[in-house]
Parts: structure tokens; sequence; C-alpha cells
């Protein structure tokens, strides 16, 4: 019995972790899709984006509780992510009212907060949930 309730704890402390770099990595995602979109326009939106930006990819690193990896590799992974969304999101605006209709152009952000009130419902119910007294 203590056998199985330790695989289980082990189980689920590791599919908590692996749900924070997943959930985190959506958010990230979609926001640098928006933050690409509006890329090429100067205004102070863009740098509370960029700075909500480099919050998502680096903070998440700083709440892993056990084992962490190599920041280096995690920030390459990230940028990577990041990179890649910022230049999908500037080919999404470059299709707007092209190959996409005009109103198209709210998706990224609509995306971004469904996928952030998912991602705090996933992390409040894994801080809240309860717990077996040991």
């Amino acid at each position: 019995m203590r056998t199985e309730s330790r695989i289980r704890i082990f189980w689920t402390a590791t599919f908590e972790e692996k749900n924070l770099w997943v959930d985190t990595s959506f958010v990230l995602f979609f926001l640098a899709v928006e933050f690409g979109r509006t890329f090429f326009s100067l205004s102070l939106d863009n740098i509370f984006m960029f700075s909500a930006l480099l919050t998502v990819a680096v903070l998440p690193y700083f709440l892993l509780s056990d084992e962490k990896p190599n920041f280096a590799k995690w920030l390459l992974g990230r940028s990577l992510i990041a990179g890649l969304a910022i230049l999908l999101g500037a080919m999404f605006k470059q299709s707007l009212g092209v190959v996409l209709p005009e109103t198209f152009r709210f998706l990224p952000m609509t995306l971004l907060i469904v996928t952030a009130m998912l991602c705090c419902y996933i992390q409040f119910y894994s801080f809240f949930r309860l717990r077996l007294a040991k």
C-alpha cells in the first residue's frame, strides 16, 4: 500500500512539473504571436507586451521546485518558441485581408486569453487540490 501511494505521489509531482512547462509554453506561444502581429507599430502596448513576453519566458524556470534543468538550455528552448511565434505573428499580419478575412486579426489575442485562463485554472487546481496528510 505504501509503495502504491509513493508511486502515485511521484507521478503526481512529475505531472505537475511538466504541466507547468506545457501550460506556460502555450501562453508564451500565443503572446509571442500577438507580439509579432503588432511588432512593426511603435506603441506603449508593445513595450508592455515585450516585458510580459520576457517574464513568461523566464519566470517559470524559477517556479520549478525539483531538478531544475540547465538555465541556458531552458532559455534557448523558450527563445526558440518565442522566435518562431513572433515570425508566425508577422506572417499572420501579412496574410490578413489577402488570404484570411480582416476579422481574424483578433484571433491571436482571443487564443491567448483562452489559453491563459486555462493555464490559471490548471495551476490553481493543482495548488488547491486536497492532499492526503502524511
